[in-house]
């Protein structure tokens, strides 16, 4: 089952994954939320980060602080 977060307005986004290569040639791994489940659909939030909201009400993860 997919991770997913309801904002403010009802309207309710899954928590995707997917690694990427940047310019000079390392891996990376990019969260990102979409409001259908697709490839790379997460069932959590990955240890160290939170979900929090933006000021128009798109979820976006932040690392937490220690």
């Amino acid at each position: 089952m997919a991770f997913t977060y309801t904002n403010s307005k009802g309207n309710t986004y899954v928590l995707h994954s997917r690694q990427t290569t940047l310019k000079n040639g390392t891996q990376q791994t990019i969260y990102f939320f979409a409001k259908e489940a697709k490839e790379g659909a997460l069932d959590a939030v990955p240890p160290g980060y939170e979900v929090a909201e933006s000021k128009n009400g798109l979820p976006v993860l932040k690392k937490v602080q220690k």
